[in-house]
């Protein structure tokens, strides 16, 4: 919690702190002077005598009543320290992970090897990150994108399985290069990211390229026992995180990322901030308990709840009296409980983001085509692509992109839904080869003329090349993850040196 971030969204009422503090004062009790009776009479009798004793006590029912009247008075003025960030952009932090690919990390001091561990550790990291981006990087003498920025793990595993020494393309430790190219990929995204170093050693060379850096970096260090890399400590905007057997290294860092991107978010002004009034509603509802003690029932609050304004708020039962819509929306969401959430959210942004995630996708495009701001073409293109609507997906990114010009997610999804299209209509005309007419390619028929009807194959002519079936292109890739990595790796050298 930053304090200089601290303020309240909704400050006006906090005006109504001061009707409290005056009620509070005009009907408190006083307390009563003390008063004396004559000597010689019991002490229970003294008690029963003296009229008032009870409202000495130093804590009144009232006293209660107007604290939880102020801490709802505080929530209803939107205390914030933090922004809120869009829920389409990231639910968490876009993460680049730059992992050393060399002979040392083959060494088997952390079994079966450093290599191995630091694939089991990325692998780890990618599950508790799930909806988040990641994207991968291979570096030894030179550094190389293995995996664009992607919410899909099952586009990472199977690359940072071939991931071995014999695919890089030159030996030595380019950490200053991987960074440069893994700040280039934060810098097409649209949020603050962070970059992650999966490592076992540093070349001093490298440390003055990596203190340059303007991005939050974090390093996990690949050695036993907890062993530190000396390096590291020269580079002044670091975060290390020694290897451990068990999960606390992952829980550290999933830690010390998020709370770098919420640091970032708070200087994004396109942001709004997030309200924490409902932190406040816990302790109203605590000290709402005491109102059932025996002797501390105010009468008159019955009154006063069936004064108060009905409230709009579509939620159940007693959350209306602490939570708003878009609060209980909120944490319907946290909940993956995304169909109950959409239903509750009153704002259309996070409602259609809602109907998204529940894959009500027609419900989702229809409420997003009611804004007017670039994030809702966005949101609208996403959701019927999913649709296969991918005509009017075309013409939602390019409203998203005359809104916002140079939006490079924009601009991918575009020339990506206008690629889909183009196959989709390719495929159905190629597919028309003459079955309604009554014979296709590799049909049997039967040729009665020539053998009395035994059943005879005839292939029908082929002019032209003919496109290849889903089947046949996977048939022919080649399953081996290591020669595509190395030949990748070799190409990118080469168009690198022309």
């Amino acid at each position: 919690m930053d304090l200089a971030d601290f303020h309240f969204i909704r400050g006006y009422y906090l005006l109504l702190l001061i009707p409290i503090l005056v009620l509070w004062w005009r009907i408190r009790p006083r307390p009563m002077a003390d008063t004396k009776l004559p000597s010689g009479i019991a002490p229970h009798l003294a008690e029963a005598l003296l009229l008032g004793k009870e409202e000495n006590r130093r804590i009144q029912p009232i006293d209660v009543a107007l604290i939880i009247a102020a801490l709802v008075t505080l929530a209803a003025s939107g205390p914030t320290w933090s922004r809120a960030p869009k829920p389409l952009i990231a639910d968490t932090a876009p993460l680049v992970i730059a992992l050393k690919v060399t002979d040392s990390m083959e060494s088997s001091d952390l079994a079966p090897s450093r290599l191995d561990r630091a694939r089991f550790k990325i692998s780890d990291l990618i599950t508790e990150r799930a909806g988040a981006r990641t994207a991968l990087i291979a570096y030894a003498g030179t550094p190389h994108r293995v995996a664009p920025l992607t919410e899909d793990a099952n586009i990472l595993r199977p690359l940072l399985e071939g991931l071995t020494p014999a695919v890089m393309p030159k030996n030595g430790d380019a950490a200053a290069d991987a960074l440069a190219l893994a700040q280039s990929i934060l810098d097409d995204s649209d949020s603050p990211g962070a970059i992650l170093f999966v490592l076992d050693d540093l070349d001093p060379s490298q440390v003055m390229g990596l203190s340059s850096s303007s991005s939050d970096i974090f390093f996990l260090t690949m050695l036993p026992d907890g062993g530190r890399i000396a390096q590291l400590d020269n580079i002044p905007n670091a975060s290390v995180v020694a290897f451990s057997d068990d999960d606390r290294d992952i829980n550290q860092l999933m830690r010390r990322i998020q709370s770098a991107y919420t640091a970032a978010l708070d200087d994004d002004d396109r942001l709004d901030w997030q309200d924490k009034g409902w932190i406040l509603a816990w302790p109203a509802a605590v000290l709402s308990l005491l109102w059932f003690r025996k002797g501390w029932v105010i009468r008159w609050a019955v009154l006063v709840l069936i004064a108060l304004p009905s409230s709009g708020a579509r939620a159940e039962g007693w959350r209306d009296w602490f939570f708003t819509p878009d609060q209980q929306g909120q944490i319907a969401m946290n909940q993956k409980r995304f169909g109950d959430a959409a239903e509750m959210f009153e704002d259309p942004y996070h409602k259609g983001y809602a109907y998204l995630r529940d894959g009500q996708y027609e419900k989702a495009s229809s409420v997003f085509s009611t804004l007017d701001t670039p994030e809702a073409a966005f949101a609208e293109g996403m959701a019927r692509i999913k649709n296969r609507e991918y005509r009017p997906a075309i013409s939602a990114f390019e409203t998203a992109l005359e809104r916002r010009p140079d939006w490079p997610e924009a601009q991918h999804n575009l020339d990506l839904s206008k690629a889909i299209l183009d196959y989709v209509e390719t495929t159905r005309e190629q597919s028309d080869t003459g079955e309604e007419a009554g014979i296709g390619a590799d049909d049997t028929v039967f040729d009665n003329d020539a053998a009395r009807g035994s059943d005879t194959t005839v292939q029908a002519p082929k002019d032209g090349p003919q496109s290849l079936s889903a089947d046949q292109w996977i048939s022919m890739i080649d399953t081996d993850m290591q020669d595509f990595l190395r030949n990748r790796f070799l190409l990118e050298i080469q168009e690198q040196t022309e």
